[in-house]
């Protein structure tokens, strides 16, 4: 309303809009690397009215962005409702000094570094508890479907593992860039809601993902933005099939039944016809492939004494 009522036309309307376009493609983040990025520095992509998606849930906006756009919106207001106001020319002048002092003060307030446009919820990632299973905040309505299956999943892998076996679960709260291992801990099953194959089965099929979870870790995270490699999967069915007694397919990883098996199968037959030890030592090298992300803990299931023994070395 300001630049318009300073420059009067019927071309100022549709000017505007084109360069309103121009401005936000310009300064469009994206959200596809490891790091949000944009064409052009940090800060001034942080101008722009729409700043990237947070790829995890836990994440929102620092302080410092919110400052840094806060002045730069007020100055910008500033200089609409004084143009939309001035009479003269020097008043028209004039009201440009709001809109070029709040873009001053905001690129001296707005993070420079794109790991620091946006921090961890501390509020969101608070820990709620049911006994072994703990949940974030904002995951507090799965905790109840949750619990069951997790003290189901912990028996079980106490039962195979004996004093290795985690002995908690532990939704992951630690940011992590996009592709990069997701965190694990010892005695502790981490889970991650991104990752369809937990946060999307439930009863019996969420039991056998969990314990394909414990026994082998995926190395590289499944979830909207970012697929792991068929055979982590088909070695976590493995792995499952191992404990339960049977071989079945995890659901909502992507990967269809007859890829899964296709993969999985051939490996399976394989082991459940060899002596016990001689599974215990294949399984113990897929797991120290797994938690080590060394290895393709597929590949370790099909030859145990050579890969088990790198992992070992390493």
């Amino acid at each position: 309303m300001g630049v318009g009522r300073a420059l009067p036309s019927v071309l100022t309307p549709p000017v505007l809009a084109v360069a309103a376009l121009v401005f936000t493609n310009v300064l469009r983040v994206s959200d596809e690397t490891a790091v949000p990025e944009a064409a052009v520095p940090n800060r001034l992509s942080l101008l722009s009215p729409a700043p990237a998606q947070a790829r995890e849930v836990l994440f929102t906006l620092s302080s410092s962005v919110h400052v840094g756009q806060t002045l730069w919106f007020l100055g910008l207001a500033a200089s609409g409702f004084l143009l939309l106001a001035a009479a003269s020319p020097r008043a028209r002048l004039l009201a440009v000094a709001p809109v070029l002092a709040g873009t001053a003060a905001a690129l001296l307030v707005l993070p420079s570094d794109p790991h620091r446009t946006y921090v961890v919820d501390e509020a969101a990632a608070r820990q709620v508890c049911d006994g072994p299973v703990r949940v974030t905040k904002t995951h507090q309505a799965q905790l109840a479907g949750l619990t069951d299956p997790g003290r189901r999943a912990l028996g079980l892998l106490r039962q195979a593992l004996g004093d290795r076996a985690p002995a908690v679960i532990h939704e992951s709260a630690t940011p992590r860039e996009l592709g990069a291992a997701p965190e694990r801990h010892d005695g502790i099953l981490v889970v991650d809601f991104d990752d369809a194959t937990i946060a999307n089965v439930r009863g019996d099929a969420l039991v056998r993902a969990l314990v394909a979870q414990g026994m082998a870790p995926v190395c590289r995270p499944r979830s909207n933005r970012e697929g792991g490699p068929a055979s982590e999967t088909a070695a976590q069915a493995i792995a499952a099939g191992w404990v339960l007694g049977d071989l079945l397919p995890l659901d909502g990883n992507g990967l269809s039944r007859a890829e899964q098996f296709a993969l999985a199968e051939p490996v399976w037959r394989e082991l459940t016809t060899l002596p016990r030890a001689e599974q215990l030592a294949r399984i113990e090298a897929m797991r120290s492939a797994a938690l080590g992300c060394e290895a393709d803990p597929l590949a370790a299931l099909s030859a145990p004494a050579v890969l088990g023994g790198h992992g070992e070395s390493g």
